[in-house]
């Protein structure tokens, strides 16, 4: 499983850095700032947990006999699919309503750190 998370992260992080420069280089003439703001936040909050996924590689070797690092992994892929991915939708289609998906995202993120937070105190 550490693996797989492993692969996750570091691809989720390569596709971060090349959204960033696409948003910086190819957006930045064709969106308005408030979509384009959300394009950058979808992308820094997509690196922030493609980062955490290396974390939960690391935290699921270590500590084999919890099904939580397996779970934070698994809410911190739909997190950055919901909450990132509703933000490059909107910026990209203007539909505003997606807005209310990103929410959704974000608990995720949040209950995937409680996961990892309880995973390392049970340890």
């Amino acid at each position: 499983m550490e693996r797989l998370f492993f692969l996750l992260g570091s691809g989720l992080a390569g596709l971060s850095v090349a959204l960033g420069a696409f948003g910086a280089h190819a957006l930045k003439a064709r969106l308005d700032a408030g979509l384009l703001a959300n394009f950058e936040t979808g992308a820094r909050y997509q690196m922030y947990h493609a980062l955490a996924l290396l974390a939960v590689a690391w935290a699921a070797a270590r500590w084999p006999a919890s099904s939580l690092p397996a779970l934070a992994g698994w809410l911190f892929v739909a997190g950055i699919g919901l909450f990132s991915g509703s933000l490059y939708l909107m910026a990209f289609t203007g539909w505003r309503w997606l807005g209310a998906v990103t929410p959704l995202g974000g608990v995720a993120f949040l209950a995937g750190w409680i996961c990892l937070l309880v995973a390392a105190w049970r340890a």
